[in-house]
């Protein structure tokens, strides 16, 4: 049974890959990326997640490689604390508590045990760069207090922050400010440059920073697209920059190549720009990556880079500028209009994606599966550009069709609709378009929804409700083609009621009722003759949400209105039910179960109500769930149900319920997160099992197959049959456990070696206690009693196991095997 304290609101991934740089491993085989409060560890080759470290309590805030063990990884976070990890086995080393919120950090090999990072006093418009000591202590927690200013006003984001020249110096810029503080002569310069605006309307204001790693160089971004290049900046008054342009707008991130011969530099332009030599006519481009640059980080041996995007995506890159895999996260749009829809098939999140574009989201994995171009039209990044927007998608017939909107409207009386129908294809395992209407509504889409009832006599149905005060069906059906292989969707029927405008529209669970909303009303209709049945009336303001219920309560409709109030009607007797005062802004149904979820907007945040339409009294009551405003949710069948045994928890067995906020969080309900159930044992078995299978392993590997079914059989034909070892925790933890850690072979050999002994004897306990305690009596007779048992052991045996040749002992090697006889093994039942 789970406790109730033990349910809490958890982030189930979809965190910002691109919140700070990545940083690369010594030997480029994985990379670094904060991800909310984690810190995830992704192989560059195979792109997969290889390690999720977590214990901060806060938003990690930045990572770096330990300069003296390129096998840690620094991190710091919000929570006020810096921890060190080992990130090939996923443990934490330990914990240095600072104290002050962290914003950044940075690590030199020239400071042996310091570190430095970015904090804010009372004033939150200040930020100091400091050197924090690191104390060596034995203890895995140790207060670090000691602190040491660097630089003063400066600003929050490590992209304004560089040390250069093998840690001679540090630049920091901010506004129109340069500062650049030199370590061995404790002293600072500062440079300004005019905040006036120049003839072309360019801003001089700095965006970014970047040193040479071994020459006294800083490269700055600006807002007008420049880069300047500063050199002899230890005289304030010698000092002087030249410029590269190419870039149209803000210059997001610099970054050098180790050997310092190249500069890179990355904006909106998509675009990754080499600057090789530091001039502008030696520049190689790799263009089209699909969305901003926003950082950029070079590997420390110089043969790869890494660009982090304004899509939460990662793209690793070789020398050659030759992409060579991405990493995409859960793509965060600037409105998501089509809501939170389960793709039926591979059970993806499906929403809003980058422009244009449905993205299929693996919740399980935390990976995007792959994105399905809508529009199919080029994205031109202007922000006065009024783009074409996926407004709704809805899945029918089990994941075999889907249905898209899209729309434009440049003025009132331009509007362009097109509603477009893709069928999934099985050879290539993706949607195909299928139909194409062009202005399907005289107004906007409202809500679309297919019948997926399975009924082979009845075509498949869409139905769609508008603002121009209709809602049409549309059909499945054979083309004009002679040889009835071409199917497209044709319009069945046109619906109104009173020239009222259409909000909603859902179907029954069986298909056999249409519920369309208009403004206050609900109506009622019989899907086979489309015949108006009854109608309800609530003059509460506009029906918001409309929901019928599932299994034993499928009788019943739910409405929830704008002005706050929750109804239930009763379809069999025509009449309400129940209502309730709550002002709901998200309603979904379970697909397993009869429990629908109700999320209300109040003065503190966003409160969660489980309930059964057959009764109003809520099963399950969460306040304040989140302080923003939760905008859309959906139930996820589980692969594997739970089993919570409490009546107000049930409703999680059989699905899982996420929530979108309107700082598009990705929330859900869960015992613990999928991180912690993980152990960091068995994080790295999923590693190792997610490796490609080489040659190798088909060698040994259907060889070690082969001796486990032996093996299998040879202990299914026994009589004597012990727990098999990696069914033992115990035992897993012993060979996976970092030798490190364990107490010497020589101790664990002995006691591990007797534990696997086996008796050739099947005896009972009591006649074993009698031998031993004849053996103690008569030694001199206790050989010939051994043998003449083992000989009536043999007369009972399995005719299966006839074939096999007992070993005979000698005298010797049975006294030696009454003495193990004589070991308590009794610990090993407590494994």
């Amino acid at each position: 049974m789970v406790e109730e304290e033990s349910i809490r609101v958890v982030h189930c991934g979809g965190s910002e890959l691109n919140f700070r740089r990545v940083v690369f491993s010594a030997d480029s085989k994985y990379i670094f990326c904060v991800s909310g409060d984690f810190i995830k560890v992704y192989s560059t080759v195979t792109e997969e997640c290889v390690h999720i470290l977590h214990g901060h309590r806060n938003l990690v805030t930045g990572i770096q490689l330990n300069p003296n063990n390129h096998l840690q990884l620094y991190s710091c976070s919000f929570d006020g604390t810096i921890k060190l990890w080992d990130y090939l086995d996923g443990i934490l080393i330990k914990t240095f508590i600072v104290g002050h919120k962290l914003h950044s950090l940075f690590s030199l090999a020239q400071a042996e045990d310091s570190i430095f990072a970015i904090i804010n006093e009372e004033e939150s418009d200040v930020f100091q760069l400091v050197s924090v000591k690191l104390p060596k202590s034995p203890s895995q927690e140790v207060v670090a207090k000691e602190l040491s200013f660097v630089l003063d006003y400066i600003n929050q984001s490590p992209k304004c922050i560089a040390f250069g020249n093998q840690g001679e110096y540090v630049a920091a810029v901010r506004d129109f400010y340069l500062s650049v503080y030199f370590f061995k002569k404790k002293t600072t310069s500062r440079f300004t440059l005019s905040s006036s605006k120049n003839k072309k309307q360019s801003k001089n204001e700095f965006t970014c920073v970047a040193c040479h790693p071994k020459e006294d160089c800083i490269a700055s971004g600006h807002m007008d697209g420049k880069i300047r290049l500063w050199r002899n900046f230890s005289d304030e008054k010698k000092y002087m920059y030249t410029c590269l342009h190419w870039h149209h707008d803000m210059v997001m991130d610099l970054a050098f190549s180790v050997t310092g011969t190249s500069l890179l530099s990355g904006g909106r332009e998509c675009v990754l720009v080499e600057w090789r030599d530091a001039t502008e006519k030696n520049k190689e481009f790799l263009p089209r990556l699909g969305a901003t640059i926003e950082h950029i980080s070079v590997s420390p041996a110089g043969d790869l880079f890494c660009t982090s995007h304004s899509d939460n995506k990662i793209t690793v890159i070789h020398r050659n500028l030759d992409a060579s895999a991405i990493i995409q996260g859960l793509v965060k749009d600037r409105r998501i209009f089509t809501g939170l829809i389960i793709d039926p098939k591979t059970k993806a999140l499906v929403l809003n994606g980058k422009p244009g574009h449905l993205q299929f989201y693996c919740l399980q994995r935390d990976k995007q599966l792959y994105n399905l171009d809508i529009i199919q039209q080029e994205y031109i990044n202007d922000d006065d550009l009024i783009q074409i927007e996926l407004t709704k998608a809805a899945f029918g017939c089990f994941g075999k069709w889907l249905a898209t909107v899209e729309e434009r409207q440049e003025k009132e009386t331009e509007l362009e609709l097109q509603m477009k129908l893709w069928a999934f294809h099985k050879k290539t395992q993706g949607f195909v378009l299928n139909t194409k209407i062009t202005m399907p509504h005289d107004d906007h889409i409202t809500a679309l929804c297919f019948s997926n009832a399975e009924k082979a006599e009845k075509p498949v149905t869409l139905v769609t409700a508008s603002k121009d005060g209709h809602f049409k069906v549309w059909i499945l059906s054979d083309d004009s083609d002679i040889y009835k292989k071409a199917i497209s969707w044709t319009c069945d029927f046109v619906g109104s009621y009173h020239k009222y405008q259409a909000t909603n529209c859902c179907f029954s669970e069986d298909g056999s009722l249409l519920a369309v909303s208009f403004e206050e009303i609900v109506t009622i209709w019989d899907s086979e003759t489309w015949e108006l049945k009854c109608t309800f009336c609530q003059r509460a303001g506009k029906i918001r949400h409309l929901c019928f219920g599932r299994l034993t309560c499928s009788k019943y409709l739910l409405g929830a209105t704008e002005g706050g109030i929750l109804c239930c009607w009763n379809l069999l007797t025509c009449a309400l039910e129940w209502s309730a005062k709550l002002n709901v802004r998200v309603m979904e149904a379970d697909p397993n179960s009869e429990n629908i979820a109700a999320v209300s907007r109040s003065s503190v945040g966003s409160d969660l109500f489980i309930f059964k339409p057959s009764e109003p009294r809520p099963l399950y009551i969460q306040k304040n769930i989140s302080r923003e405003e939760v905008q859309w949710g959906v139930f996820v069948p589980r692969d594997v149900p739970e089993s919570f045994t409490s009546e107000a928890y049930q409703w999680l067995n059989r699905s899982q319920f996420y929530f979108l906020t309107k700082s598009q969080s990705l929330l859900t309900f869960s015992t613990k997160s999928p991180e912690e159930k993980l152990t960091p044992t068995s994080k790295q078995l999923l590693a190792e099992e997610s490796l490609p299978t080489t040659p190798f392993y088909f060698i040994l590997g259907k060889h070690r197959q082969q001796q486990d079914e032996k093996v299998k059989e040879t202990f299914n034909n026994e009589l004597v049959q012990l727990p098999l070892t990696e069914n033992i925790p115990a035992i897993n933890e012993l060979l996976h456990t970092p030798a490190h850690v364990l107490p010497s072979a020589s101790f664990l050999c002995s006691m591990f070696v007797n534990s696997l002994l086996l008796s050739t004897e099947t005896k009972s306990a009591e006649e074993v206690h009698n031998d031993i305690d004849m053996e103690e009596e008569k030694e001199s007779d206790e050989s010939d009693e051994e043998i003449h048992i083992t000989k009536q052991v043999e007369d009972t045996k399995i005719t299966d196991l006839e074939e096999d040749v007992l070993h005979q002992l000698s005298k010797s090697e049975e006294k030696e095997l009454r003495k193990f006889r004589r070991v308590d093994y009794s610990w090993i039942a407590a494994l």
